[in-house]
């Protein structure tokens, strides 16, 4: 059997699971919306013209690979957008944000008041330190601007798997699971991630937390059917009140006063 051959299989395994789970979807928990798009459109309403824009862990792309178009949309709204990654192999990846840095979280290179809005999207989960970036960030806000930001919830049953997840192992399954390369794979230490912590960290760094919504988003294990299946019935359940503080991933607007 040639090389390709079984790339080629591999592909249409993976093509014919996804649109079982789609159908999946639509029958069992036609509610459920991919957690990223509720972040897009509270991203969208928090940018207007010339807003003052920074983005923490832009790494190669801002939104999913298949909403490029909508990335490239949003940039424009601002105009004055800036990137900042520590992986330097990502940023020159960066395929919309033009000015694009270098840098840590904990030690942001830019003066105070600089921006308007900060955003992180599913970078919050690997902060090792995250009171020392919600000081780093409210310095750069100016008085009024806001901290957007989307990651996992430390209570959903896919970061308490995750969790338990050796390190050497993550690469591998998130290369299974979700097709993502493994110089995309980054430690993780969830350390602001359930709705009391952040509470706490927004007050102890001078934040008033606007909104915190736990948010779900589709089954983390869609290509593998009969699992997918009961992790749907499980989202079902996820989407009533009584159940919506263990939903996958919180969405939180913190506001500098």
């Amino acid at each position: 059997m040639k090389p390709e051959k079984p790339k080629q299989l591999r592909v249409l395994l993976r093509t014919a699971s996804q649109e079982a789970y789609f159908w999946l979807e639509r029958h069992v928990s036609p509610s459920t919306r991919y957690s990223q798009s509720h972040y897009e459109e509270q991203l969208r309403a928090a940018l207007q013209p010339g807003i003052r824009w920074l983005d923490i862990g832009c790494g190669h792309q801002l939104l999913p690979e298949w909403r490029a178009d909508v990335e490239r949309e949003l940039i424009a709204i601002s105009g004055a957008v800036t990137g900042l990654d520590p992986d330097l192999s990502s940023l020159r990846r960066h395929r919309t944000i033009k000015r694009r840095v270098t840098g840590d979280a904990g030690y942001l290179p830019f003066a105070d008041a600089s921006f308007d809005l900060v955003t992180s999207n599913m970078v919050v989960e690997h902060l090792d330190h995250p009171e020392v970036c919600f000081g780093e960030v409210r310095r750069v806000l100016r008085p009024g601007g806001r901290f957007l930001f989307h990651t996992p919830n430390a209570r959903a049953h896919t970061t308490r798997l995750a969790r338990r997840v050796p390190e050497s192992l993550k690469a591998r399954l998130a290369r299974i699971l979700e097709g993502r390369s493994v110089d995309d794979v980054f430690r993780t230490y969830y350390r602001a991630n359930t709705e009391e912590r952040i509470t706490d960290l927004a007050e102890a760094t001078g934040f008033d937390a606007e909104w915190i919504r736990p948010t779900t988003t589709s089954a983390a294990l869609a290509i593998i059917t009969p699992l997918a299946l009961l992790e749907l019935l499980w989202i079902r359940l996820l989407e009533t009140p009584r159940f919506s503080r263990w939903r996958q991933t919180l969405i939180v607007s913190l506001h500098r006063p």
